[in-house]
C-alpha cells in the first residue's frame, strides 16, 4: 500500500493526541468503517481506558455483529454488547422521518447509564465530514447527549477514514456503507421485529448470490431490490433475476422488483418534502448553536478555548 500523505498522517495524530486527552472512553461501535477505525484509534491511544460498545437490538444486522466480534478480537479492543429498546418507544415504531433521533436518543442514554456504572469520562461516536449534509436526525440525539465527535473535529472523510483502515487493517475498510435495518421501511410504516428480520435474512440471501451493495427495501408485499449500478454494468442476467424471487419470495414478499435507478445512500428520503428536511434542519442548527454553545461555554474556566465543529462546540481535552 502506498504511504499516507502529509496531510493524512497529521490528522490521524491530531485525532490520536485529542482522543489521549479524553481520559476513559466509551465508543459506539456498530462493526461499520468509520466505528471500527474510532476504536482502533482509541485502543492504541487510551490501550485499556477504552471500551467500544455494541447496542443489539431487532434493527442491528447480523452481518455488522459478526464483524464487530472479529475486530474486537483480531485487535484485543476491549468490548461489551448491550441490549438497547427503542422498539418499545411509539415515536421510534412509528417511524417518522426523525426516526434516527429516538433511536440514539435510546442509544445514547443507555451509554450515559454505562459512563456512571463503570466510570468512563466521556463518549463518542464516529461521525465524519461527509456527514454533515446528510439529513440524519441521529445526529442531534448525539449533540443532546454531548457525545464527542474525534473523526470530524480530526477532519476525516469517509474516504480517508477507508485509507487509514486498510492502513490498519481492519476488515471493514472497503465494506459498503450501511445503516440500521429500519432505513430499509418507508416513513410512516410501522417499525417491527418481523419486518426488520425479513430485511435482515433477505439482504444477508442477496450477498450469498454475490451482491455487494444491495438494499432490500421493504413495502408491504412487495421486495424493491436496489443494487450498485457498477455491478449491473454487464445487466442482470435472467439467471440472478430468477434467483433473487428465488429467495426473497419465501420470506414473506408476493412480489419482488428491481429499481431501475440502482442503489442510492437514503433513496426513502426521496419521499420527504423540502420542508420536512428543512424544518429538521432548522431544529438542529439551533440546538448546535445555543443549547450547547451555552452548556460547553458554562463548563469552560477562564481563559479557555472553545471550537466549533459542525455546529458543535468541542470542549479543551481534559488533563
Amino acid at each position: 500500500m502506498h504511504s499516507l500523505s502529509p496531510e493524512l498522517q497529521n490528522k490521524e495524530r491530531t485525532l490520536l493526541d485529542d482522543l489521549r486527552g479524553r481520559g476513559r472512553l466509551l465508543v459506539a461501535f456498530s462493526g461499520g468503517v468509520d466505528s471500527s477505525y474510532l476504536a482502533w484509534a482509541a485502543r492504541r491511544a487510551l490501550g485499556d481506558d477504552c471500551l467500544a460498545v455494541t447496542a443489539v437490538s431487532p434493527s442491528y444486522p447480523a452481518s455488522h455483529r459478526a464483524m464487530a466480534e472479529d475486530i474486537v478480537r483480531d485487535f484485543d479492543i476491549p468490548h461489551r454488547f448491550v441490549s438497547t429498546h427503542e422498539m418499545e418507544s411509539v415515536e421510534y415504531r412509528r417511524n417518522a422521518p426523525d426516526r434516527c433521533y429516538h433511536c440514539k436518543s435510546e442509544l445514547f442514554s443507555r451509554m450515559d447509564d454505562l459512563l456512571g456504572e463503570l466510570g468512563f469520562d466521556a463518549l463518542a461516536y464516529g461521525i465524519n465530514t461527509d456527514d454533515r449534509g446528510d439529513f440524519r436526525p441521529g445526529h442531534r440525539a448525539a449533540e443532546e447527549h454531548q457525545v464527542l465527535s474525534p473523526l470530524l473535529a480530526a477532519g476525516l472523510s469517509k474516504q480517508e477514514i477507508r485509507t487509514l483502515s486498510q492502513r490498519a487493517g481492519l476488515p471493514c475498510w472497503n465494506l459498503p456503507a450501511s445503516a440500521c435495518l429500519a432505513s430499509r421501511l418507508p416513513y410512516g410504516t410501522e417499525v417491527t421485529a418481523e419486518r426488520l428480520s425479513q430485511v435482515d435474512r433477505g439482504e444477508g440471501l442477496l450477498r450469498d448470490l454475490g451482491l455487494r451493495q444491495v438494499r432490500l427495501r421493504h413495502h408491504g408485499e412487495i421486495a424493491r431490490i436496489e443494487i450498485d449500478p457498477a455491478e449491473c454494468q454487464g445487466g442482470i442476467s435472467p439467471e440472478l433475476m430468477r434467483n433473487i424471487a428465488k429467495v426473497i419470495k419465501p420470506l414473506g414478499f408476493k412480489w419482488v422488483c428491481l429499481d431501475l435507478e440502482g442503489y442510492r445512500m437514503g433513496s426513502l428520503n426521496e419521499a420527504l418534502s423540502n420542508e420536512a428536511l428543512s424544518n429538521e434542519a432548522l431544529s438542529h442548527e439551533a440546538l448546535s448553536h445555543e443549547a450547547l454553545s451555552n452548556e460547553a461555554l458554562s463548563n469552560t474556566g477562564p481563559g479557555s478555548q472553545v471550537r466549533v465543529d459542525f455546529g458543535l462546540p468541542v470542549l479543551p481535552s481534559a488533563k
